[in-house]
């Protein structure tokens, strides 16, 4: 086994593919860790009595930025560590809480290489929980084009998310 990961490269993703699933149970440390690392100190994503009393939700829940924390784990634990995120916009349309079981799921919509040779996936990815979807996002990846390639080294004219 090699010390450092294989990383994806742009031949072995094509348009349709479908990226393994990742299932992971919400606790209340993760919620809380999440607005900690965040410096999110608004009590909805830690304080139990403020978030149900005060704004009638059913629990602490996780914040904006711990949601795009887990998008951007899921997308590179896919691509390996050559793998760069490009850009990522998504919507919540629904609260992740403690004791809910999140599954984060994605499908790859589009393969291209730009003009500065660039490869790149476009991802179509889903956080549900249950049969409700809670959050989609909208994800391009810059992908290696081959073994030699690092999208990590690219700046300027050469970068184009």
């Amino acid at each position: 086994m090699s010390a450092t990961a294989k990383s994806l490269t742009l031949t072995d993703v094509h348009e349709g593919d479908e990226l393994p699933e990742l299932s992971y149970p919400v606790t209340a440390t993760t919620v809380v860790l999440g607005a900690l690392a965040s410096r999110d100190w608004r009590p909805m994503h830690h304080d139990h009595d403020f978030a149900v009393n005060r704004n009638g939700t059913r629990d602490i829940f996780l914040n904006t930025p711990n949601q795009a924390a887990w998008f951007e784990r899921y997308v590179t634990d896919w691509t390996g560590p050559k793998g760069r995120l490009g850009r990522m916009k998504f919507r919540m349309k629904g609260s992740v809480f403690p004791g809910d079981t999140m599954v984060m799921r994605a499908k790859v919509e589009s393969v291209e290489t730009d003009d500065a040779a660039c490869g790149w996936a476009s991802l179509l990815v889903t956080l549900s929980v249950g049969d409700e979807l809670k959050t989609d996002c909208s994800v391009r990846v810059a992908v290696p084009t081959d073994d030699d390639d690092n999208p990590w080294t690219r700046r300027g004219h050469d970068w184009r998310p």
